[in-house]
């Protein structure tokens, strides 16, 4: 049921997203459990406290989390089986994915720059990055969206439905809670180093196969792309996914800049800091616009498609296998 129940929730949020009107009258999973991570941060990651109890309240942190996402699959597991309850929580799972958001927001630095200008264009992308903004060029914007396009298809869809796949509800929730956790607290910041380190590893560990796996959708959905190379993504990965500063996020972002021919990352500004970062797919064109942010996001849809293509076969192999 688990592999059926991803489908369905991928399919479901592809629809229908999360509705505008739902979320303005409830909220949403992501900020309920942001709400847990922001109280609790402020409760248990105290300035005056050592930085061995904040590491491990940081530790008590995700064991909450991880708790709270079993109790879920215990609740979903008390629904009689059958496509009814497959349905039913794939309707409250898609709200994990971001597959319609994460495209929106991308798609609208495209506008930005379009109708904005530069100024615009990084007003938008300030949703999407942490970088310095008064740092980036009309390119620079352009590569921002790019690269959190690429992060954010392993992070933000590729591994909820690896996790939901794999362990149901629970495995679903565990991602999300912890990759929200790793976002809020995951840094390493005199606050939240100490604080943060148990949350930033887990969620190492739990989008480490989800980032290897998106780097492989990415590549085959570039063969039904027009000017896309499935080869050269996969050369970006093995060349320069290692490289990246991030364990996982290199491994998309190498992908997604080999098959359209870009040149990712580099040396970007933090807090004032010019990092040091290496190049996703160095010699890839680095002066982007628009018009690539577009090309990107069409490839982003294609690798979506790719991924709810094999969650069908593997449903249909797992079916056979009985």
């Amino acid at each position: 049921m688990a592999v059926a129940l991803a489908l369905a929730a991928l399919l479901i949020e592809r629809a229908a997203g999360y509705p505008s009107a739902l979320f303005a009258r409830i909220g949403h999973p992501v900020t309920w459990i942001g709400a847990l991570i922001a109280a609790l941060d402020a409760r248990w990651n105290r300035a005056d406290r050592p930085e061995a109890a904040r590491r491990r309240a940081g530790v008590a942190l995700v064991v909450l989390l991880l708790g709270l996402a079993a109790a879920v699959g215990a609740l979903a597991a008390l629904l009689p089986p059958g496509w009814a309850a497959v349905l039913a929580l794939g309707l409250l799972t898609s709200s994990l994915i971001a597959q319609r958001s994460l495209a929106e927001f991308v798609l609208a630095v495209a506008e930005a720059l379009e109708t904005g200008g530069l100024p615009a264009g990084r007003a938008a992308v300030a949703h999407l990055v942490g970088r310095d903004l008064d740092a980036l060029d009309e390119a620079g914007v352009a590569r921002a969206a790019i690269e959190s396009l690429a992060e954010n298809f392993s992070d933000g869809i590729v591994a909820p439905v690896f996790w939901l796949a794999a362990l149901g509800p629970a495995g679903g929730v565990a991602c999300k809670a912890l990759n929200t956790a790793d976002s809020m607290v995951g840094h390493r910041t005199p606050r939240h180093a100490a604080f943060g380190w148990a949350a930033a590893r887990s969620d190492d560990l739990v989008n480490l196969p989800a980032s290897r796996l998106s780097a492989l959708l990415i590549a085959a959905a570039a063969l039904t792309v027009p000017g896309a190379r499935a080869g050269a993504a996969l050369r970006a990965v093995a060349r320069d996914a290692r490289h990246h500063r991030s364990p996982n996020a290199g491994w998309p972002e190498a992908a997604l800049a080999g098959a359209l021919g870009f040149g990712l990352a580099g040396p970007r500004a933090y807090g004032g800091t010019l990092s040091t970062d290496r190049v996703m797919n160095e010699g890839g064109r680095r002066d982007l616009g628009p018009a690539d942010i577009r090309a990107a996001v069409g490839l982003y849809w294609r690798a979506c498609t790719t991924l709810a293509l094999s969650l069908a076969l593997l449903l249909v192999a797992v079916e056979v296998w009985r």
